[in-house]
């Protein structure tokens, strides 16, 4: 069905097809409102990848103010305590939304909820579907939710490529999809693209997830924060597939442990062992990795037999590879898995630029800190995309002239990208590495090309890391290997970023040029 855009001008435009997206668009209605997905809803977004589930305070043992130390530990110092606390305590009731919205949430025998343990918790309060199938079920609702709703106009198959700004407030969206560009005069818009993993060789997010969102802020003039924080998981399957396969943290959290080639269990002294921090055991598989050694998880004990009941998903790769986690080892290395960085928002999702709000993982809540605790990212999409929906209804723009549809700027690839921050940005970093990465980055992020956007996000993580000269979090540098005794967001804009860049490349070249004879 054809329709007509010039209809659409003026409603709130979402852009991006997963949880935070749909869900945003859920709790507007019955406003009308417009949802741009690049692809079919839930084909390219990270939310239907999901394992581990949704941390909330459900338990008899359980309270948000648990949930929330929990939080601020693994956050390293970078939690926004006031944002953080407001989000736990939010989080028991979001799950019982989407229980109502259709999800089947995993429950014991007497009805109560199955919750299950995953690392740096100090309790069982992850809420699972489907076993190890939680994305995919709460996808399944929302979408089917979202194509219900008659005050939803859904654009599937078209991609934003620029906003349109003046005077630093949103004027619309130039996107294109199969019959050439359009424009949508709106004066708000909400960016819920997902995560940064396809900017990666090595990722557990589906590849068209490179931080568009992230890129259009960007050149919008929105200011980002904290984008040296990457999460690398440390038990991703390590076979040829790409995205790759994950294997859950709740699979540790049954008790499975982490063994290498020889059957030495090295995590076995760390504080936590197998359930430390993510980046702690990121870490301790690298370097194993790195002395020589391949690494397994080893769930023959437990869960055991009850593996395939438990994981379905799991099990089934698994078997296409030829193991079987009952009786074999199961080969695991890090990967990107998730970005604690994003748009710099406030409590109600507004960045720095009037009319434009940011949800989901493309955002920087200040929930995250420096390290994400363990399925506290599908919470944050679900319990945000509520209050983003409030400010942007509460928002309302008057009427904007009508536009023409500009050339629009050509579509990305990061193709080119992806070695030069995985050899720059990977779990282990030092300055010489990042600034090679700059270096690298910097001319392909200067023109309108299909690397550009791609890879002018990947320069300004490269600044960001380059810029935080300690350790903390996902964030480790091997030459300041310390934690800085203060902490403080990184918040960076575009020009800024850009005229580090320079300042290093610059240098780089008198460096090389005094050295000739």
């Amino acid at each position: 069905m054809r329709i007509d855009i010039s209809s659409l001008n003026n409603c709130p435009v979402i852009i991006g097809g997963g949880a935070a997206g749909l869900m945003t668009a859920l709790q507007m209605a019955p406003e009308p409102v417009v949802l741009i997905s690049k692809a079919p809803l839930g084909a390219e977004a990270s939310s239907l990848w999901a394992q581990g589930g949704l941390a909330a305070a459900m338990g008899d043992d359980d309270a948000p103010a648990l949930h929330l130390a929990d939080t601020l530990a693994a956050g390293a110092g970078l939690c926004d305590e006031a944002v953080a606390s407001r989000i736990v305590h939010a989080a028991p009731a979001a799950v019982e939304h989407l229980a109502q919205l259709g999800v089947g949430f995993d429950r014991r025998v007497d009805g109560g909820w199955q919750l299950g343990l995953e690392a740096a918790h100090g309790r069982h309060r992850i809420v699972h579907a489907t076993g190890d199938g939680t994305g995919r079920e709460i996808m399944r609702a929302l979408i089917a939710a979202v194509r219900r709703c008659p005050t939803i106009t859904l654009l599937e198959g078209a991609e934003a490529r620029s906003l349109i700004v003046e005077d630093n407030a949103i004027k619309g969206v130039l996107a294109v999809n199969a019959q050439g560009p359009l424009v949508i005069d709106t004066g708000r818009v909400v960016i819920a693209t997902g995560g940064i993993g396809g900017l990666f060789l090595d990722s557990t997010n589906p590849a068209g997830c490179f931080g568009q969102g992230l890129a259009l802020a960007a050149r919008a003039g929105a200011k980002l924060a904290d984008l040296e924080f990457i999460q690398f998981h440390p038990t991703a399957f390590d076979g040829p597939s790409r995205p790759m396969p994950l294997v859950t943290e709740a699979v540790r959290g049954d008790g499975a442990i982490l063994i290498d080639d020889t059957g030495q269990r090295f995590m076995a002294d760390q504080p936590g062992a197998e359930l430390a921090a993510r980046d702690i055991v990121a870490r301790a598989v690298w370097r194993r990795r790195a002395a020589g050694h391949r690494v397994f998880l080893d769930a023959r004990k437990h869960p055991g037999t009850a593996f395939a009941k438990r994981y379905p998903v799991i099990s089934a790769f698994c078997r296409m590879a030829g193991i079987d986690p009952a009786t074999d080892p199961i080969p695991v290395r890090p990967a990107v898995h998730y970005h604690m960085g994003g748009i710099a928002v406030d409590i109600e999702g507004r960045s720095t630029v009037d009319g434009l709000w940011a949800c989901g993982e493309a955002s920087r809540t200040g929930l995250h800190g420096a390290n994400r605790l363990a399925s506290n990212s599908l919470m944050e999409a679900i319990v945000f995309a509520q209050w983003v929906a409030e400010s942007v209804l509460g928002s309302n723009r008057g009427p904007l002239r009508s536009r023409g549809a500009n050339a629009p700027p050509p579509a990305s690839d990061p193709s080119a990208v992806r070695p030069i921050l995985s050899l720059g940005l990977g779990v282990l970093r030092e300055r010489h590495g990042i600034e090679r990465a700059i270096r690298g980055l910097y001319p392909l992020a200067s023109g309108p090309n299909a690397a550009s956007d791609p890879a002018l996000v990947g320069l300004m993580m490269a600044v960001a890391a380059w810029r935080r000269e300690e350790s903390r979090g996902g964030h480790f540098r091997s030459d300041y290997p310390d934690v800085l005794p203060t902490a403080a967001p990184s918040f960076l804009s575009l020009a800024d970023a850009l005229d580090t860049a320079r300042h290093v490349v610059e240098t780089r070249s008198l460096s090389v040029g005094s050295a000739q004879p």
